[in-house]
């Protein structure tokens, strides 16, 4: 064991957890290859303080012989040399030998432990099966361990382990390893786990005294590294990058917080002057130059940001996260430089640069070296940046040592260049063999003109393609105006005018207005390098309107062009047309009239309405705008089809004929907008039937599709100082109709300009165009939008009638207007309007007609006398002299005669024979009067056709008569309903009969003889007749009044007749004639039977008690014989000489007043003879108290089965037949014969059985209801006193 202790031997040079160990080293060599092995192959569960996630590690470990000096001392903080177990190795089985060397040995190693403090240890007995056989007096191997275990492990039995065999492929000796693996797995990361935490503790109380004097960060910086090394000695990389993370933070708020005036002492050391400028180096795991001079604290701020980096950049790689480390490197790079600047270190011009350079470049190399070709590839947007970066500072050292000037670098220049070169040192020996290492493409790049040339194009194209290979256009068109500016000063403006209208179309189209400004500056120079003279008008133009630069730059622009435009063309020279956005913008155009809806030979005005945007006052020669003429819109259509379609009512549109142009339309852009797709020009389509010029469908066409279509990489646009030549379409044609103002001084700002517009032809004019011309030069706009356009209409003459008031009445003079709208037609003097006369509608004369003429806007021109002539067949009015497009007015009376016949609608039959009912436009819709259309045939000087013209009348009245009857007296009434709005006076009412020899005297029970009838209000009229012996079989009566409005002026003449005419018979009435048209209504004028009925109280009681029956008798009594017509109508028979008929009476109360007992229904036979007298007695009973009116009493005919009915329907009028059936009743009428039928009298017709009999198709009787006035009700209207039920006990009291 002595000759091992010699020498230290180290049995790995790996960073792993080191373990010592003592005993037996020939014992462990042979089972150290094992043991390797089997170590690192189960994981390990590692639970951290903190609450911090456990986590499943792969334990290997450095085994050393043991030796007093690898026992950590006070102070020691090194992880990575201090060991965390030691095992004692032996495999000892005689009992002599125990006692005389290995207990020794043992006692002095475990003495050694305890004196350094070490208590993680472990004795493995290692026993062999060849070893036992040999040995004759050793003990059984419990006896060993137990001594061992009794001697070394008194409280901590489990350091003490047995290997069985381990030489051997046995299940003994696998479950030997087993366990001792596990063992040792566990013991080593317990201590690993507690002297980590003991080292991290002391690690957070070094932080905490940051702040204390003569702390100092490259001491902590070492501390922190110490750590992260033991982390990525266990492979946790990612614990181990959060180490450097909180190094990198902690340094930089430090440097923070000395920008902002709180300096730590340490830092100090940071602000040396750089000397060197090497740039990063990434192709070592650890640079251990950098990480001795920061071990020193001789460190620069360079040094210690590039070998923090360098050890991120490693970890990120064993992470496999290559494109974090481009992120992060661009980061760096950035920060260094502003960190240098905070500290102010002092940097020779063109060191940081070279620094930036080299690191990009080192670290592109880097991540090319552990990622392929096809992955670089897909991920070039996380190296792209460093591209750009490289780029930049690559030709920021270009211009520093004049390899970008036309003459080369100077001699100052090159002194520069070699001071530069020499801050980067030697080249190191990992790059010496590569060809293309950073330094050799620094070295060679400052070296000559065509060096730099060669290396800066080769970066800036491939920065471009990766750009354009991710979609990051604006990128790459920021580094190819960089080409540009390079080619600029190259002396090479060709070059550089591609990359310059890249960048120039890509400002315009997001509306970056410095940068449009800055390049336009740049391209106008190009091009007038490049003598591109139109090119260089149109730039010059959009700068000379750029309110971005000066007021001088802009005046030289503008002088730019005024200048050529004033030179004199040559033979060979063509006019130069550019963009009108760059030189006025358009606000915009007022009508006059403002509807720009005119007729043929107006006058039409426009007003334009421009601003000016160039600094200076421009002689206009002209200003044209080119009009399209099309007949879609106007023409012969008229001024109704003319006006569907309003210019200025768009978007943009007012209704006052104003049209507001919008400022981001291309020309209101000034340039900015100039980019800006077309709008749309929509416009409604419609499609008419030909026949009633209904609408078939509608639709919306797009007119200006070709534009908006067309690929936008290939089309010319005028705003772009790349724009060719000018399309044919905006060559201006002198023989087109155009909108001329010549000689024009624009001043800057708003400018007016007044056009008049050629209103010959009758069509739609859209203004295409507009165009101004300047010497040589004319400014062109192609387009407007929005659509400017006015229409001229050539009209017809057109003859309209309408009423003054909402409705003509009948019979009254009413007022209507004549209105004639000359349209392209001249009224001539002795042109005349001949009209037809008609009986029905003569045409009043007044002597104060006049005509108004009035202008195509509204405005009163004059007023002329009108001349009416009429004779028998024709009224002639003579018209005034009119000019065309004029309107003429005047006033007429009319009145319509209320027809001596009374008005039967034809009766249409369907095909099933139903009667088709009159349509609705024969009464008004909202109050029920009756109308007459009339139709007047007028003849016009303008056409050889007759123009006919209908106007409705409507009668004011609504007529209607009824019979009443007061026992045997007969009186008739004569409702007169006012249907119309105007209130009339009606006077003299009389009712006469047309036969005098008839013996019958009307006489007249009306009180006043004028009275005033109200809209909508009804009078009643009433006489009495009265006759000899009998009444006649039948009476021609005729109802007369005058009539006249409440508001005419002179009463007496206004009033105008009214006759009501109609027919009395004695078995049916018939209207004869009539003046109003009224529903037929059937009467009688004799009384047939009369009807009484009387309320008996019960006995002993002198009233009516409720809830008492009390008795109903009802007397029918035949009132006259029966003349020839009645026999004809009524159904009698006669027995035993005596003529009877037969009646249904029925007692109901819908009331709900009485409660009738017993048979309320039945059928009764009449003797045919004045006087008869039939009584029928019942039971009723009072439901309430009061004054009770008496039920309802009924009687009809009852009629047998094959009887035919006295009236027959007439199927000519419009009335239903009055015959009903008890079963034709309403619900409430069969309600009341509810009791007829759970009766089942045999004189019922309602009963079930009648029902199914009637179902059946069998021959049943039918009910006739008398017609009005051949039954009279005495007991109608009568009441009878019942009195409340006594009762002492119980009050009822209802409180509402």
């Amino acid at each position: 064991m002595e000759a091992h202790e010699e020498t230290a031997t180290i049995y790995t040079m790996e960073n792993k957890p080191i373990v010592t160990c003592a005993g037996d080293q020939s014992l462990f060599t042979s089972l150290y290859t094992s043991l390797a092995q089997q170590l690192p192959r189960e994981p390990m569960e590692w639970r951290r303080s903190y609450g911090r996630a456990p986590k499943m590690i792969h334990l290997e470990a450095n085994f050393v012989q043991f030796k007093e000096e690898l026992l950590p001392k006070d102070g020691n903080r090194a992880l990575l040399t201090f060991p965390f177990l030691h095992i004692y190795w032996t495999d000892c089985c005689d009992t002599e030998m125990y006692k005389a060397s290995v207990k020794d040995d043992m006692l002095r190693w475990q003495s050694t432990l305890r004196l350094h403090g070490s208590v993680d240890w472990l004795i493995v007995v290692v026993e062999s099966e060849a070893k036992k056989k040999n040995k004759t007096n050793i003990l059984p191997r419990t006896s060993i361990v137990d001594k061992i275990r009794n001697d070394f492990c008194n409280k901590q039995s489990d350091r003490c382990v047995v290997l069985s065999d381990p030489l051997k492929e046995s299940s003994r000796s696998q479950d030997s390893w087993s366990s001792f693996l596990t063992k040792l797995r566990t013991l080593l990361l317990m201590s690993f786990t507690k002297n980590l935490g003991r080292f991290e503790d002391d690690m957070r109380t070094l932080r905490e005294k940051r702040t204390e004097p003569g702390w100092s960060f490259c001491d902590y910086f070492m501390v922190q590294e110490e750590l992260a090394f033991v982390f990525e000695m266990l492979q946790q990389f990612e614990d181990a990058l959060v180490q450097y993370d909180e190094l990198d933070a902690l340094f930089t708020q430090y440097v923070l917080n000395f920008g902002a005036g709180d300096g730590a002492n340490w830092l100090g050391s940071f602000c040396a002057p750089v000397k060197r400028w090497s740039g990063l180096l990434l192709r070592r795991p650890i640079d251990m130059e950098k990480r001795e001079l920061i071990q020193c604290g001789e460190a620069s701020l360079l040094d210690l940001r590039s070998y923090l980096f360098s050890r991120q950049c490693t970890l990120l790689i064993f992470l496999q996260r290559p494109w974090e480390v481009t992120q992060r490197a661009l980061e760096l790079l950035h920060n260094c430089v502003q960190e240098l600047r905070l500290l102010e270190v002092s940097v020779v011009q063109g060191a940081l640069d070279c620094w930036v350079f080299l690191s990009c470049l080192e670290v592109l190399h880097r991540i090319e070296g552990c990622c392929d070709r096809a992955q670089l590839e897909a991920n070039c947007s996380h190296t792209v940046g460093l591209w750009t970066y490289a780029t930049e500072k690559l030709k920021s050292l270009g211009y520093l040592c004049g390899l970008v000037a036309e003459k080369g670098p100077t001699s100052e220049d090159l002194n520069r260049t070699v001071d530069l070169l020499a801050g980067l040192g030697e080249e190191r020996p990992e790059t010496v063999n590569s060809l293309q290492s950073p330094y050799k493409k620094l070295n060679e790049a400052l070296s000559s003109v065509e060096a730099f040339e060669k290396h800066y194009l080769e970066l800036s194209h491939a920065a471009m393609e990766m750009y354009r290979a991710i979609g990051r256009m604006r990128s790459s068109r920021l580094i190819g105006k960089s080409l540009a500016e390079f080619y600029m000063k190259k002396g090479d403006p060709e070059r550089a005018e591609g990359f310059l209208d890249d960048s120039l179309r890509s400002y315009v189209a997001e509306g970056w207005s410095l940068q449009v400004t800055h390049t336009r500056k740049q391209m106008a120079e190009c091009q007038k390098l490049l003598q591109q003279t139109e090119d260089y008008l149109q730039t010059s133009a959009l700068l000379a309107g750029d309110a971005n630069l000066t007021e001088e730059e802009r005046k030289h622009f503008c002088q730019e062009i005024l200048t050529f435009a004033s030179q004199p063309p040559a033979p060979s020279d063509q006019t130069v047309a550019l963009s009108m956005a760059a030189f006025a913008q358009l606000r915009q155009m007022q009508f006059s009239p403002p509807g720009a809806v005119v007729h043929v030979g107006a006058a039409l005005q426009l007003e334009l309405h421009v601003r000016c945007l160039m600094p200076v006052a421009v002689q206009v020669e002209q200003l044209a705008a080119t009009l399209h003429f099309s007949l879609e819109q106007g023409g012969a259509r008229g001024r109704a089809g003319s006006t569907q379609r309003r210019t200025g009512q768009g978007p943009q549109g007012q209704g006052d004929g104003v049209v507001l142009f919008p400022q981001g339309s291309p020309l209101a852009g000034a340039g900015m907008g100039a980019s800006l797709p077309p709008a749309l020009e929509l416009y409604e389509m419609q499609d008419r039937s030909p026949s009633d010029s209904s609408l078939n469908s509608t639709g919306v066409v797009c007119k200006n599709m070709h534009l908006l279509l067309r690929r936008h990489d290939s089309s010319a646009s005028l705003d772009t100082p790349t724009a060719g030549a000018l399309p044919a379409a905006v060559a201006v044609d002198d023989g087109a109709q155009m909108l001329r103002a010549r000689d024009i001084t624009l001043q800057p700002g708003d400018n007016s300009i007044l056009f008049t517009a050629p209103t010959g032809e009758p069509g739609s004019y859209t203004l295409r165009q507009l165009c101004g011309s300047v010497g040589r030069v004319q400014f062109v706009q192609s387009h407007i939008y929005p659509v400017v356009q006015y229409e001229v209409y050539s009209q017809e003459p057109q003859l309209t009638i309408e009423p003054l008031s909402d409705n003509l009445l009948a019979g009254i003079p009413q007022k209507v207007k004549f209105t004639i709208a000359t349209g392209h037609y001249s009224v001539k003097k002795g042109d005349a309007l001949q009209l037809s006369n008609t009986d029905s509608m003569p045409i009043l004369h007044s002597s104060c007609c006049s005509a108004t003429i009035l202008s195509s806007t509204g405005e009163r021109v004059g007023e002329h006398a009108l001349s009416v002539q009429s004779s028998e067949k024709v009224t002639s009015i003579s018209l005034p002299p009119t000019p065309p497009y004029h309107t003429l007015e005047f006033q007429l009376e009319v009145l319509c005669h209320i027809p001596p016949t009374p008005f039967k609608p034809d009766i249409e039959r369907l095909t099933n024979g139903e009667v088709r009912h009159r349509p609705k436009n024969h009464s008004h819709a909202d109050n029920g009067m009756i109308n007459i259309d009339q139709k007047v045939s007028i003849d016009c000087p303008w056409s050889i056709y007759s123009t006919l013209i209908s106007l409705t009348f409507y009668v004011p009245f609504k007529a209607k008569h009824s019979i009443l009857s007061a026992g045997k007296r007969k009186y008739i009434q004569v409702c007169l309903q006012n249907v119309s709005d105007t209130n009339f006076h009606l006077v003299d009412p009389v009712l006469t009969e047309r036969q005098p020899t008839i013996p019958v005297e009307l006489l007249s029970l009306n009180a006043k003889t004028q009275q005033t009838v109200c809209s909508q209000q009804s009078v009643f009229c009433l006489w009495e007749m009265r006759w000899v012996k009998h009444l006649p079989l039948c009476l021609q009566c005729v109802f007369s009044a005058s009539f006249a409005p409440v508001s005419a002026s002179d009463a007496h003449t206004a009033f105008k007749p009214y006759r009501y005419e109609f027919q009395l018979d004695r078995v049916s009435v018939r209207i004869l004639k009539t003046q109003l048209w009224v529903p037929i209504i059937r009467h009688h004028m004799d009384t047939l039977y009369s009807l009484k009925a009387e309320i008996l109280p019960p006995s002993g009681d002198q009233h009516c008690r409720t809830g008492a029956l009390c008795g109903l008798e009802v007397s029918i009594t035949r009132q006259a014989e029966p003349s020839e017509t009645e026999g004809e109508e009524e159904e009698s028979t006669e027995i035993e000489g005596l003529r009877t008929t037969k009646l249904m009476y029925e007692v109901v109360d819908n009331s709900s007043n009485w409660a009738v007992c017993g048979k309320s229904s039945g059928v009764v036979s009449m003797p045919v003879a004045a006087s008869a007298t039939h009584r029928v007695q019942m039971e009723v009973m009072p439901l309430f108290a009061g004054h009770l009116p008496f039920p309802n009493i009924k009687v009809f005919k009852y009629l047998p089965h094959s009887a035919v009915p006295a009236i027959q329907p007439d199927t000519d009028s419009c009335l239903e037949n009055d015959t009903m059936s008890l079963l034709d009743k309403g619900l409430d009428d069969q309600g009341d014969t509810a009791s007829i039928r759970s009766r089942g009298s045999v004189h019922s017709v309602g009963s079930g059985e009648q029902q199914r009999e009637q179902q059946r198709g069998l021959p049943m009787p039918r009910l006739e209801p008398f017609s009005p006035g051949q039954v009279f009700y005495w007991s109608q209207g009568r009441q009878v006193l019942v009195l409340p039920v006594t009762d002492e006990h119980v009050m009822e009291v209802n409180v509402t």
